[in-house]
């Protein structure tokens, strides 16, 4: 069995340790041809597919990077938006890495307070 993560939550629901241990899942980078045949769209500072599978491309997917430069949260390297920059047909052909984002900090605190209601509701017992 796996551990992937472990967060302590006090009883107030505040979060006060948080490890990772994260490790990359497949990663999948493809050249694509004008116009792009996934629908992309901004979510949480990132830009994930939000329709069209493919390839092992899935849904929820961000961008991680566009020719082999990382992008920086929603934007390329340069500070250009990432969908303005796929609407270029001047930019194709292009490369584009797709994969699973590591979570925010403010994505690890939400997710910890999902907890706080489920902790304040169960009393753990001691098995012998």
């Amino acid at each position: 069995m796996v551990i992937f993560s472990v967060y302590v939550v006090n009883k107030a629901g505040g979060l006060i340790y948080q490890y990772d241990n994260y490790v990359p899942r497949t990663e999948v980078e493809k050249t694509f041809s004008y116009p792009l045949d996934l629908v992309l769209k901004h979510h949480d500072e990132k830009v994930v597919v939000s329709f069209g599978q493919r390839d092992g491309i899935r849904v929820g997917h961000a961008v991680l990077s566009i020719n082999g430069v990382d992008v920086i949260g929603k934007n390329t390297s340069d500070g250009k938006d990432i969908l303005e920059y796929l609407k270029d047909p001047a930019n194709y052909p292009v490369s584009i890495r797709f994969g699973r984002a590591r979570l925010s900090s403010n994505e690890k605190l939400m997710l910890a307070s999902m907890f706080h209601s489920q902790v304040c509701g169960v009393q753990f017992e001691r098995v012998t």
